[in-house]
């Protein structure tokens, strides 16, 4: 049989061990919340660069339509996007009309 000095060094390292691995819990549980708390962060920081993003192409072509409308001069790839995009608007806007007209 054990020795009850043994017993007692041997009670006192499972506490500490308990201890140590409720230490050990708190801190994963701490560390999962920062890592939930930072993921939503990046995921706001995405959702604004897009639509910075999407505002500034939105800038982008109305320059381009102000050039074109001034007569600026504008070089021929800007020139033949500008004038697909209005070919698709012009599409749109006959499909839509073709719907009201039903």
């Amino acid at each position: 049989m054990l020795s009850f000095e043994l017993k007692i060094m041997i009670h006192e390292e499972l506490q500490k061990l308990e201890r140590l691995a409720q230490q050990a819990s708190q801190k994963l549980q701490l560390l999962s919340e920062e890592n939930s708390q930072l993921r939503q962060q990046l995921a706001n920081a995405t959702g604004t660069l897009e639509q910075k993003e999407q505002e500034i192409d939105h800038f982008k072509k109305q320059i381009k339509i102000s050039n074109i409308v001034d007569n600026r001069p504008v070089n021929s790839e800007d020139s033949a996007e500008m004038s697909e995009l209005i070919n698709n608007y012009i599409q749109e806007i006959d499909q839509l009309i073709t719907y009201l007209s039903e």
